[in-house]
């Protein structure tokens, strides 16, 4: 009888916070829809669609926002369009606030925008070859007034290395702690910056004693994989499709970009690199590197790197799977470019050629 009991009054208070959750619900007023119920796009191409006043109900006004910018308000229509001439790639919300009777409905829609443009297709040639630590588990690569550094990862293992390209040698080296996993590394204004995969931490270094000098934690993204600059602002990768503008004085992530191409967006960006103002990105066990739009996200070229690892010496002791690309430096005094990979025993001086 109790057992009874108990179960009637579960079953009663279910019924209760069901009704209870109904009734808090708001009804929408309003739809927005696009024509032909369109949910992909190309730059180039207009956003043509309208407000469906579905309860008939007396519009004053319609704010139009799109990924989070105010566009227009609408007063004696409800359609609309928008422009895609200049506008960021990879997943977007457009959003109207409705005022009709009072009372405001906000509604939105998410959509996909991708480039216009097919990537260009790129191979490499090996100009020359340098010896690289078959130990280091390559993260970060960056050349800084002519000087190469790198990171590498692994639990127990990371480490902070400053290198003679040349002969390979490690001119300068410190350990991480063993619970931080190093990933990608950048250096600006005299400061290294070197992210942590999962500890949601970043680490500052003094350039010339690697004496650490602070931290910076992360604030949306979850995770740290690659990390550049152009010189004002920092660029991280967190392994979604999204690349982190981060402000290079709060290392607040004050923005972000998304990749995509003419047909996809893409995620998986690891190790990150300025080259010339692009940013190249190793794409996680992809022997390719993409090279990527700054303002807008589009992937405009891919230099296929297949065949690169079977040139290594050391390559019958590699783990295929794990030991992959990543590693890229370019000097911009010489205007040279570099790549390497995880634990690969050496560092390749390439010529990117158009296909």
């Amino acid at each position: 009888m109790n057992k009874f009991k108990f179960l009637c009054l579960l079953l009663l208070g279910l019924i209760i916070f069901s009704c209870g959750s109904n009734s808090d619900k708001k009804t929408s007023y309003f739809k927005l829809k696009t024509d032909e119920n369109k949910t992909e796009f190309q730059l180039g191409e207009t956003i043509q669609g309208s407000i469906e006043n579905l309860k008939d109900r007396q519009i004053d006004s319609i704010r139009l926002f799109f990924q989070q910018k105010y566009l227009k308000t609408l007063t004696a229509e409800t359609s609309f369009s928008v422009s895609l001439e200049k506008t960021k790639l990879g997943r977007q919300k457009l959003e109207a606030i409705v005022f009709s009777e009072g009372e405001t409905d906000t509604i939105s829609d998410e959509l996909k925008i991708y480039n216009n443009k097919a990537p260009k297709a790129y191979t490499y040639k090996v100009i020359k070859e340098y010896p690289h630590d078959s130990e280091a588990y390559t993260q970060g690569l960056e050349f800084y007034q002519d000087t190469l550094y790198e990171s590498t990862g692994q639990y127990g293992n990371s480490s902070l290395r400053k290198l003679d390209l040349e002969t390979g040698e490690v001119l300068n080296k410190i350990n991480l702690e063993d619970t931080y996993f190093g990933e990608g590394l950048t250096i600006l204004n005299n400061k290294l910056y070197l992210l942590t995969w999962r500890e949601k931490e970043g680490l500052i270094y003094n350039l010339d004693t690697f004496e650490q000098t602070g931290t910076f934690g992360y604030n949306q993204s979850k995770e740290g994989w690659g990390l550049c600059n152009d010189g004002e602002k920092l660029y991280k990768s967190d392994g979604t499709e999204k690349i982190w503008i981060l402000d290079a004085e709060t290392l607040a992530e004050k923005d972000f970009i998304q990749v995509a191409t003419n047909t996809k967006i893409y995620s998986k960006f690891n190790e990150l690199e300025w080259v010339e103002g692009k940013i190249y990105a190793n794409t996680y066990q992809f022997p390719s590197v993409t090279i990527i739009n700054p303002e807008n996200g589009a992937i405009e070229g891919v230099i296929d790197f297949r065949g690169l690892r079977e040139q290594l010496s050391n390559l019958p002791s590699l783990d295929l799977q794990n030991h992959v690309l990543n590693g890229i430096a370019y000097n911009k005094n010489t205007q040279k470019l570099y790549v390497t990979g995880k634990n690969w025993d050496t560092i390749f001086e390439v010529e990117i050629i158009e296909k």
